[in-house]
């Protein structure tokens, strides 16, 4: 088989040699660890989950480390207000949705099905509660500092905190660790009021189910908060600027997941840009027209969620201050070891370009104090997966087709639809479909793209392989059990190299 060495451990440059900065970083090696004294060897701004997996690797390898989270509550964005509240209320939506059209197909028969939206949000801050718990627990275990409050910085090695308490303390630190994530990204002329006009943050708290929805932009938040509620009975128009909706998914994968979505009832309103927005009346005017120009239009809604992306959070730390290097973006810069151009700083996450991604983050944060502790990290941002967590999601890791034409490589496809899978079959779940894309000469993967129930689950077996250079017929050969909904990866990969068995 071609499968790599598993043995084998790779340090993947970050970015392409256009955008990376290299700065000396022979220091990390000589400004040695605090003994004896009050300074920590690890400092980290920022709690979510590249900040507070990074104080946890960090203590764990010996170094006397303190976070500090202005939120008060650990897990940053992510768990707060993002990914897990977002998943809990995607689940729960879900549930009700089977419950409501599909129970019955099954021979379960219910008398009404209705909506507890304050039971629904209440399990929703019970699941969010009880993790942030567990990463201050985490904290204890491993002997991290935990400090509540903002920091800035006064020097390259103290940060300035003013407490939640209302106090203020000085944190010292010989490496300092920037993981303050990102912030929604805000449009001109729409300001966010969490009520009518809302962020993500808002959309997840919602009090009552709005009968006309308005998303503005079809990236994953979107697309994952307009599912949520259009399932509880949301009228949901999704305007996007751009010409397609998530930019960064494979064009074939992408039109089925649109399809898929328009389905469920979800509008699109694609090549379109927001004019004004209006609220003086009870709800919400949206002016819209073309992207290209021409005559305009308007929409109305009871709810607005902007979802046009986010930016990098550096407000308050006074980076200026000790003179770290931003791009234009706003984003720190940093060398292939997460070290800015001021000794003893670093940065990770969402700060710093790359995917703005929670597990990238996590990476991120483990590579760092690796790097500190002198050993060797290893990140390598091709083989992150995304998810979209609709029904069905959406994963992906490595190249999309468009990319690899776009790099004049020989190629070959393989597919495989759930339709022809006997598990999604047996369940009735079975849309959606495996895209493998492999060199055509050594039939090593370049990317794989899954539409499926769990697709989000199912791709980490290809993130695997692509991780140690398989080849499509190593996926192939490999058994898989029967039946289950993996099963389509193998047929696909059997697809791209050979022939498929059931299709």
């Amino acid at each position: 088989m071609a499968m790599a060495s598993i043995a084998r451990r790779r340090t993947a440059n970050l970015f392409s040699s256009s955008s990376k900065h290299l700065y000396n970083y022979s220091w990390i090696l000589t400004r040695g660890f605090a003994s004896g004294s009050d300074d920590n060897d690890v400092v980290v701004i920022g709690g979510g989950p590249g900040g507070y997996v990074a104080a946890i690797k960090a203590a764990q390898l010996g170094l006397k480390t303190t976070c500090i989270e202005k939120r008060g509550t650990l897990g940053g964005t992510c768990l707060n207000v993002g990914c897990i509240p977002s998943k809990a209320l995607l689940h729960s939506s879900h549930m009700y949705h089977e419950a409501k059209h599909s129970f019955a197909s099954h021979g379960v028969k219910l008398a009404s099905v209705e909506v507890d939206l304050p039971a629904m949000m209440a399990q929703k801050d019970k699941a969010v509660g009880n993790l942030t718990k567990g990463i201050e627990g985490l904290f204890k275990k491993n002997k991290v500092s935990y400090v509540k409050g903002y920091g800035k910085f006064l020097s390259p090695s103290e940060v300035s905190v003013d407490t939640l308490e209302g106090g203020n303390t000085i944190v010292k630190g010989k490496h300092i660790i920037i993981a303050t994530g990102s912030d929604v990204k805000s449009l001109p002329g729409i300001t966010i009021d969490e009520e009518r006009i809302v962020s993500s943050t808002g959309a997840l708290a919602l009090k009552e189910v709005p009968k006309k929805l308005v998303v503005i932009g079809a990236g994953y938040i979107g697309l994952e908060m307009g599912s949520v509620w259009g399932r509880l009975g949301s009228e949901v128009t999704v305007v996007e600027f751009a010409a397609d909706i998530v930019p960064t998914m494979d064009g074939e994968v992408r039109k089925q997941f649109q399809r898929s979505l328009e389905k469920q009832k979800m509008k699109f309103m694609l090549k379109t840009k927001v004019v004004s927005v209006d609220t003086t009346g009870n709800g919400v005017k949206l002016t819209l027209a073309p992207a290209a120009g021409g005559d305009q239009t308007t929409l109305e809604a009871d709810v607005v969620l902007v979802s046009a992306g986010r930016t990098p959070f550096t407000a308050g730390l006074e980076l200026e201050k000790i003179g770290v290097e931003t791009d234009k973006a706003g984003r720190i810069l940093v060398n292939e070891r997460f070290a800015t151009n001021i000794p003893g700083v670093y940065a990770i996450g969402d700060v710093i370009p790359g995917p703005m991604l929670a597990h990238k983050a996590e990476e991120d944060g483990v590579a760092c104090v690796e790097y500190i502790a002198g050993k060797e990290g290893h990140v390598d941002y091709d083989m992150v997966p995304g998810v979209v967590y609709t029904h069905p999601e959406v994963a992906s890791v490595g190249k999309t087709e468009e990319q690899v034409k776009a790099l004049g490589v020989d190629y070959r496809v393989g597919k495989f639809p759930f339709l022809a899978n006997s598990r999604a079959k047996a369940i009735d779940d079975a849309e959606g479909l495996v895209k493998i894309l492999a060199e055509k000469e050594t039939d090593k993967i370049l990317g794989v793209h899954i539409m499926a129930p769990n697709a989000g689950e199912l791709i980490h077996e290809a993130v695997l392989a692509l991780q140690y250079g398989a080849s499509s017929e190593d996926i192939a050969r490999t058994c898989h059990a029967h039946p289950t909904m993996s099963e389509a990866l193998k047929e696909a990969a059997m697809a791209t190299y050979d022939k498929p068995i059931h299709i």
